[in-house]
């Protein structure tokens, strides 16, 4: 089996395009499409809905891109083997939470793209348990995840903490809450949280339930600002990262109150198991870029 045909297909699908692909590659577009078909001879199956535009794999295909990406990984990092002064080439996979992609994801990705021209970066966005899970069978080769305080990472993994924040509940004036309240008092209320899989949704959840009162969830929305924007038009009631609130155009519509019986720091990981050789010295920059963010944020 020919790699070079492999990296045809997955350009294809990652682009969308013989013309893109042909340019990643720096390949005329008839040579993309004969590798692509090379590939397609060699498997006796088709791998592209060619009517579909962008161009989309089939069922078969979706799992020869997967498969395939695996592959590419493995020989880069077979290479790596025998050559450890050499510099990182293949791919790092990535997993970053919303969290964390919303503030601290701009300049690690310039670093590492900056010391590393030859290595690929591929960038997956999703909640801390999923990616934690993606991390354990091998998908990701190193994920940052945001954790409540009292939920360590798994055992087995190597994990190295690089924030702490607290949390922080918010509320529009209008709903006329107190700056001191109780979650008895809160649960009146519908919240503004992230999507089922978010660790902090998880964590006031549980909070609420031990002390038998219903968690109503008035709106879900994705992103810190949306999420804000509502809290401060009075949909409901929020929770934010100091920071985050910070940098808000809304911080200056809401109120922070301060629930009695509900407490909650989240800690951000950088977890991976044990890498390849040529992946320990982006991780460990990557690592550096990610505590780096922190520092300069609290300054």
């Amino acid at each position: 089996m020919n790699t070079r045909d492999i990296k045809a297909f997955i350009a294809v699908v990652d682009t969308g395009s013989i013309v893109q692909a042909a340019a990643q590659l720096h390949l005329t577009q008839p040579g993309v499409t004969r590798r692509v078909q090379s590939l397609e001879a060699l498997l006796g199956v088709e791998l592209l809905d060619r009517q579909s535009k962008p161009l989309r794999p089939t069922a078969a295909g979706r799992e020869i891109y997967q498969k395939g990406r695996q592959l590419l990984h493995a020989e880069a990092d077979l290479l790596a083997l025998s050559r450890n002064d050499a510099e990182p080439t293949g791919e790092l996979r990535l997993g970053m939470p919303p969290f964390l992609a919303e503030r601290a994801l701009t300049g690690p990705v310039d670093a590492l793209r900056s010391r590393f021209p030859g290595l690929g970066l591929r960038i997956l966005a999703g909640w801390s348990p999923g990616l934690i899970d993606q991390v354990v069978q091998g998908a990701l080769d190193v994920s940052a995840v945001v954790l409540p305080e009292q939920t360590p990472p798994p055992v087995g993994m190597e994990a190295h903490a690089f924030d702490r924040q607290p949390i922080r509940v918010v509320v529009s004036p209008s709903l006329g809450l107190r700056s001191r309240v109780n979650l008895e008092q809160l649960s009146a209320f519908p919240w503004v949280l992230s999507q089922n899989g978010c660790g902090m949704r998880s964590t006031l959840r549980r909070s609420l339930e031990e002390r038998g009162l219903p968690c109503d969830v008035g709106v879900e929305a994705f992103g810190a600002d949306l999420q804000l924007s509502l809290v401060a038009r009075g949909a409901g009631v929020g929770l934010i990262t100091p920071d985050l609130l910070a940098t808000s155009p809304y911080r200056k519509q809401l109120k922070i109150v301060t629930v009695s019986d509900f407490h909650m720091d989240v800690v951000a990981w950088l977890v991976h198991k044990a890498l390849p050789p040529r992946l320990e010295t982006p991780v460990a920059v990557l690592l550096e870029q990610l505590r780096k963010v922190t520092v300069d944020r609290a300054r």
